[in-house]
């Protein structure tokens, strides 16, 4: 009953959340320099035709009565229509959204087979020869993942892994030029390769996505790391876990206690790595040439593209909203201080 009411709660201050922030883009959205009637028809267009694909557009209402319509149409799953494309947003988000998602849950499966037992085996009280040889390792990458730009990083394996060693492709997009991509079902190359039995398609798409997947892990991946080796030291170095070794409680179950000490801020960052993710997938889909939403948000800010951008910021805000309800969720689970409160 706790967790039902605490969920209700959440999601009752999720959706004004949601429309603010939608209310808030829409309006920078029509800040920006550019005609979007002018550029959809072009600089020899006459006057008069630009005023009336205006009109069409609403740009000529007041801008609280245009997010009005807009907000209407948005309920029903009419995000408008891209004027560059000439296709509706909804269904380009529905092709490029899993483009996206695809390449960071793979990076945070890569975090998570990597840079965790690396923060765990390095947080070890223990400062064996091992030990010593990972601490140094993962200072050089700390240092060097905090200051390095993930596009950068990016263009540098291109150049290393495809233009001089030729080992893996270049920024080709998911396949490879030559290659058709299996029937769309869920819009994952792997996934959908593997319904239609595409083996051929799985592994071309396995082996294009190595280097954007390895760019956005390696920067990103930085503040788990940090997060998590800082807070198992902060446990097994601290009174509770030296009293629990006095009294003969079992190794295993000393770690296991002081790894759910440190899961709490780990999650959380996780949370908000996540959205860097989302944010970091914008420039790492455009060195990689991948159709995702960073392409299509690049796009739509270059060509004043109102529509798309309007529709890729909704989606980011409902994304972050539910990660962070995921987040938060998970917290409520593992800490009983927050069940107590929300039990007031």
């Amino acid at each position: 009953m706790r967790f039902a009411a605490y969920l209700g709660l959440r999601f009752l201050f999720l959706i004004p959340q949601i429309v603010l922030i939608s209310f808030i883009t829409f309006v920078l959205v029509r800040m920006l320099p550019g005609n979007p009637a002018r550029m959809s028809l072009g600089p020899l267009a006459p006057e008069s035709a630009v005023e009336a694909l205006r009109e069409k557009w609403l740009l000529d209402r007041p801008i609280f009565e245009q997010y009005g319509a807009w907000l209407e149409k948005a309920f029903t799953g009419d995000l408008g229509e891209s004027w560059v494309n000439n296709t509706y947003v909804l269904d380009d988000l529905i092709q490029r959204i899993p483009v996206t998602i695809e390449i960071i849950v793979l990076a945070l499966i890569m975090v998570f087979l990597f840079l965790v037992p690396l923060a765990i085996i390095t947080a070890a009280r223990t400062k064996n020869r091992i030990v010593r040889f990972f601490q140094n390792i993962t200072f050089g990458y700390g240092m060097l993942a905090g200051a390095l730009p993930d596009f950068l990083l990016g263009l540098v394996l291109i150049f290393i892994f495809f233009t001089h060693a030729g080992i893996l492709p270049g920024p080709e997009g998911r396949l490879g030029i030559l290659d058709f991509e299996s029937p769309f079902v869920t819009g994952s190359v792997l996934i959908d390769s593997l319904i239609a039995g595409d083996f051929d398609n799985f592994w071309s798409g396995a082996w294009h996505l190595i280097m954007p997947v390895f760019t956005l892990a390696f920067v990103y991946g930085a503040p788990i790391f940090k997060m998590l080796r800082s807070q198992m030291e902060g446990a097994l170095q601290a009174d509770y876990t030296i009293y629990a070794e006095a009294v003969g409680i079992k190794p295993r179950t000393v770690f296991l206690r002081a790894a759910r000490v440190a899961s709490g801020p780990t999650i959380v960052i996780t949370g908000v790595v996540v959205m860097f993710l989302l944010g970091g997938a914008v420039l790492v889909e455009t060195v990689f040439n991948l159709t995702g939403l960073g392409q299509y948000a690049v796009q739509s800010i270059v060509t004043a593209d109102y529509a798309p951008l309007q529709g890729f910021v909704s989606f980011a805000a409902v994304f972050t909203m539910l990660v962070y309800l995921a987040v938060d969720l998970v917290q409520f689970a593992m800490d009983p201080r927050i069940k107590a409160v929300g039990s007031r």
